[in-house]
């Protein structure tokens, strides 16, 4: 499965694997060996937890390795489009304009502390690429078809 992701996550992705292969199993070694000579290990909370710790790790390491290596980085569209890599606000049909909602438009390890990160696969994600400020999109939700209007396009 190819990742789609924008620079700015490529980058940090690759930061954090790096930490974590690096710093993050120094100190998880660190961890369990100050646990260990706590004694009995049957009954050494430390351990245990330093343990589990550790494994949690070892699962984000993992997960990084997947997405890094099967990555396409993906540059927002160049024409003003919603695109991977926009952040999307929309007004949904009959909502007061106060009601407004923003969306990133990207991979769900994307971060954005003004909008709240879309799949460009979900419904509505994959109903808005493609489109410009002031279009009307309608796309198929659970309760019937929505209708929302582009009243913002930006790149993150």
């Amino acid at each position: 499965m190819i990742h789609k992701v924008s620079r700015n996550l490529y980058e940090r992705l690759r930061e954090e694997h790096a930490d974590l292969t690096t710093r993050g199993r120094i100190s998880a070694a660190e961890k369990i060996a100050r646990a260990r000579e706590h004694g009995d290990l049957k009954e050494n909370g430390d351990y245990h937890a330093a343990k589990d710790e550790h494994g949690h790790m070892e699962g984000r390491i993992r997960q990084l390795e997947s997405i890094l290596e099967n990555v396409e980085i993906v540059e927002p569209p160049a024409d003003g489009s919603v695109g991977f890599g926009t952040i999307v606000t929309v007004l949904y049909d009959g909502d007061d304009p106060s009601m407004a909602e923003s969306y990133l438009i990207g991979h769900i390890e994307e971060q954005c502390e003004s909008a709240e990160v879309m799949s460009p696969t979900s419904p509505l994600g994959a109903a808005l690429l493609g489109a410009k400020k002031d279009d009307i999109v309608t796309y198929a939700a659970p309760n019937g078809n929505l209708k929302v209007k582009i009243i913002g396009i930006q790149q993150q």
